[in-house]
């Protein structure tokens, strides 16, 4: 066995089943030499690492730079391992055709197809496909599933060959939960087992790589694991490494207690709210202190699920003994549970809260104790409003200017409303009607104590016979099964139910954007008076466009909440002056009458955490449903593409074009100009699909009605209506055409509104590149890959923003689009840009090699100059490789010709 060049380097023997049966890293001693703790996270970055280097890999430098590293440490950069590959079937659809490509790539080059094979375990659990076609009613479950499985039997069937074709891929059937969640109460084993290296079995901290930006809800139990694009995914499960940038380790201390009546989900956005205005992009999050012990691991997973909200790469908390606790209530064996806690304790990963402080570059203080009820919206998930203040903040929004996250909407509109009869009853819908309250996401349902605080809610109100108005949607879809199994037996199910908060499904549903049609007459009372109509949501994302297109407003809120409002039937509401209604006699009820109490949820969730419960509700997670069983699949080594699908679409990523990295790029087109926070909602929307948009129109000219459209994440393995959809989200803001909302552009001051798609075409068939320019915090939101590959295929080779979001950044360097930032103090507005200026950038290949500064020209119409300097956002040699060779596609099959292990992939 070859030891890291250094002394500090020990293996410890510890026991488990036996004496000194097992070994491990040990951490404790290898880091005894530094003044204060490094922090836990980075210990298992480092285990990481220096396992790699017992396999034969030189990573000292990388080894003595977490070593070292303390809160004044500049950026480090580490090249890490993963163990497990997780997808959800939206990003796991395009990843693996792309894997099949690959085949066929190494088909056509005389080569052996069947090596393009993962050889890290990959788990694909199908959750993003479900939409709430059918709700309030008992039999909406089976409804939904049949329709499910008709409109994607394409899709599952190629998930189908592919689990036959790749040895190392296990797939979890629709119907079975939602991908974070079910990560948490099942396949997550915390610690995994090496029985090569030593001649006992080497413990060791699982690292994980999701291709869903909220796989962060595992740091809740000490995992390390984050969200990445499926292009990074796909390189991961080959077996490469994955370099990750480490600019800040930041501490959050949490101390006291949440007061009664406070749900973890206030926390939680709270914790957002606070964590994305203190600047933490990019960084690893970690939390500490006296508080940690009143969060139960559900109420830490809702924290860490939001990392990406607040924008860090990890939300990390502790092996300690609640962490414990869990995996014996979550019917882990009882051999995995001594296992994990014998090694935490031995390797020095374990908090008993007696520790020193670990050292962190910054500290944020959050006192539990002082956390108030609120929601977050009404268009992101990071601006917090107190619940006492919801009421003026949702008016104020109305007439504040787009620019500034309001509805812009004039004074003359604000008495806008429209009545409309439903079922025999006439009601008022008007600004702030609430028109979908949606119980949803992994964030909320995977918390035991908010969706039974929900029910009990429901059950007050329905015992003084509160009911929810006909225009407000109702919905429910848990993360897991245990969550109906729980409520059943607590007999929280049927209240629930009395409200129309029926289960729909297990699945992502409304948080992704899958909500499902509304009433048509409040679809259009809400169309033909412009009313700013809301969702309500237990979700993680709030973005513009994204829950549905009739609701302009959307608020994240607790479970308790979402039925409190689905109650009210508006937001512009204050719960402490107004009642939600009146009881059979008249007398007025407010939510402090409803609200649940809090022993009640204690005694209620301390009986629905029992290892029986979870391992029957487990029992058939990978079976499927007779529908999943009966599916009919290809097989073979290489999938048999239809030429005619509208659904699954040979990629044509292998097949594009080699672009070598010049020194200069030259005729710049602005095609897209936009301001702060474009998300990859933006530039890939997720939900539903408008027939009279672009892509609309192609899916109509292909021969597909409308009523078979499906959502966007469904049609992500045809790559000519995700061209077409790139920028297409119907509230995208253009500054190139102010006051126009959708994926439209200009091309001159004066010129013709066009489509984003016709615009790229008529660039590039001139010999022009399309561009990007964008404020802060450019593509923000989910981690899809399609918001890096459809803007390849537009023909955009680079992007210029003040700031980039961490995975995002990532995905374009792996299609070979160039990330530049402007240099600080300088944007769009202080440079005097109009967007329509033509655009040189010279010194490129200066900037990759040394880092100096890109010189950007811009030249107007009338040949006015303005020239700046601007940074490329790149680290390290595996990113300036794939720039280098235009992207992560030709490095795929380079890497599979050559056989070459230790090929990197860029962060």
């Amino acid at each position: 066995m070859t030891l890291p060049d250094t002394d500090r380097l020990t293996i410890k023997r510890f026991d488990v089943t036996g004496p000194d049966s097992h070994a491990c890293l040990d951490l404790t001693d290898i880091l005894s030499a530094r003044d204060r703790p490094l922090p836990k996270s980075l210990m298992v970055v480092l285990d990481n690492l220096l396992r790699q280097q017992l396999a034969g890999s030189d990573l000292s430098g990388q080894i003595d730079a977490v070593i070292n590293w303390d809160s004044s440490s500049a950026e480090i950069i580490c090249s890490l391992k993963a163990n497990r590959v997780l997808f959800p079937d939206s990003s796991g659809l395009p990843a693996l055709m792309d894997l099949a490509a690959a085949r066929d790539a190494m088909a056509s080059a005389g080569l052996a197809p069947e090596r393009i094979e993962p050889v890290v375990p990959v788990t694909l659990v199908i959750d993003h496909s479900l939409i709430v076609d059918h709700a309030g009613r008992i039999d909406a479950p089976a409804l939904n599933e049949a329709r499910e499985m008709e409109r994607n039997a394409e899709r599952y069937a190629f998930f189908k060959w592919a689990e036959g074709a790749f040895k190392n891929l296990t797939i979890v059937p629709p119907g079975s939960g939602i991908i974070h969640q079910v990560h948490l109460e099942k396949l997550a084993q915390l610690v995994a087992l090496d029985d090569e290296t030593l001649d006992v079995p080497l413990a060791f901290p699982e690292f994980v790589l999701g291709c869903d930006s909220h796989t962060t809800m595992i740091n809740a139990i000490g995992l390390l694991g984050w969200g990445v694009g499926g292009i990074d995914g796909e390189m991961a499960m080959l077996g490469n490494t994955y370099s990750v940038r480490i600019p800040r380790v930041v501490g959050v201390r949490l101390t006291g207690a949440l007061q009664p009546g406070i749900m973890p989900t206030d926390l939680v956005l709270t914790i957002t709210n606070r964590l994305r205005s203190f600047g933490v992009v990019g960084a690893f999050v970690e939390f500490f202190g006296s508080g940690l012990g009143a969060l139960s691991v559900a109420d830490r997973a809702t924290i860490a699920n939001m990392a990406p909200e607040y924008g860090a790469t990890v939300g990390f908390f502790p092996i300690d003994a609640n962490t414990i606790d869990y995996l014996e209530q979550s019917g882990r064996p009882d051999a995995q549970v001594a296992l994990v806690k014998a090694y935490a304790k031995a390797a020095g990963l374990f908090s008993d809260g007696s520790e020193d402080e670990a050292d962190y570059s910054d500290i944020v203080e959050i006192d539990l104790s002082s956390i108030q009820p609120s929601v977050a919206g009404p268009k992101r998930p990071q601006d917090l409003v107190g619940l006492d203040r919801l009421a003026n903040s949702f008016r104020k929004s109305l007439t504040d200017d787009t620019q500034d996250g309001g509805f812009g909407l004039p004074n003359t509109a604000l008495t806008h409303g429209a009545s409309v009869t439903l079922a025999g009853q006439d009601h008022r819908i008007t600004h702030g009607s609430v028109v979908i309250a949606a119980i949803t996401s992994c964030t909320n349902t995977s918390n035991p104590t908010v969706m039974i605080g929900a029910g009990l809610l429901a059950r007050n109100a329905r015992r003084l016979g509160l009911t929810v108005p006909g225009f407000v949607k109702t919905s429910m879809a848990p993360g897991s099964k245990l969550v109906r199994d729980y409520l059943q037996d607590a007999q929280l199910m049927e209240p629930l139910q009395e409200l129309g908060f029926h289960i729909v499904g297990y699945g992502c549903t409304t948080c992704s954007g899958k909500s499902g049609p509304i009433n048509p007459q409040v679809a259009d009372a809400i169309a033909e008076q412009d009313l700013v109509a809301v969702a309500v949501l237990s979700g993680n994302r709030n973005f513009e466009g994204r829950i549905h297109k009739s609701c302009r407003a959307s608020y994240l809120a607790s479970p308790v909440l979402t039925v409190a409002f689905a109650l009210a039937g508006r937001v512009d509401i204050d719960f402490e002056t107004e009642p939600l209604g009146s009881d059979p006699d008249g007398k007025p009820v407010f939510l402090r009458d409803i609200w649940p109490d809090r022993d009640e949820i204690l005694s209620l969730v301390g009986t629905s955490q029992t290892p029986a419960r979870f391992n029957a509700s487990y029992a058939s997670l990978y079976q499927g449903s007779e529908l999943w069983r009966d599916l009919e699949s290809q097989s073979g080594v290489q999938f048999p593409w239809d030429a005619n699908s509208s659904y699954i679409k040979r990629p044509p990523f292998f097949d594009l074009p080699d672009t070598d990295f010049s020194d200069a790029l030259f005729a710049g087109r602005v095609l897209v100009m936009a301001g702060d926070s474009l998300t990859t909602d933006h530039i890939t929307p997720s939900g539903e699909i408008l027939s009279d948009s672009l892509a609309g129109q192609y899916l109509i000219d292909s021969g597909v009605a409308p009523s078979d459209f499906n959502a966007v994440t469904q049609r992500r393995g045809n790559h000519d209506f995700m061209t077409r959809i790139s920028f297409g989200n119907q509230r995208m803001k253009n500054r190139l055409v102010p006051g126009i909302e959708g994926g439209f552009t200009r091309l001159s001051a004066d010129g013709d509104v066009v489509p984003i798609f016709e615009a790229s075409r008529r660039l590039t068939e001139s010999g022009q590149m399309p561009i990007v320019l964008a404020g802060r915090d450019y593509g923000m939101g989910s981690s899809r890959d399609w918001a890096a590959k459809g803007p390849r295929l537009l023909g955009i080779r680079l992007v210029l923003a003040q700031s980039f979001e961490r995975i995002h950044r990532a995905n374009l360097i792996g299609m070979g689009i160039i990330p530049l930032v402007f240099a600080d103090g300088q944007s769009i507005d202080s440079l005097g840009l109009s967007g329509f200026e033509t655009f040189r950038f010279a010194g490129l290949k200066r900037a990759l090699e040394s880092g100096h500064s890109v010189i950007v020209t811009a030249t107007t119409e009338t040949g006015a100059r303005t020239t700046f300097g601007a940074k490329l956002d790149i680290s390290g040699s595996q990113e300036k490789d794939l720039l280098r060779g235009g992207g992560i596609f030709q490095s795929l099959i380079e890497h599979a010709k050559g056989g070459n292990s230790t090929m990197e992939m860029a962060e």
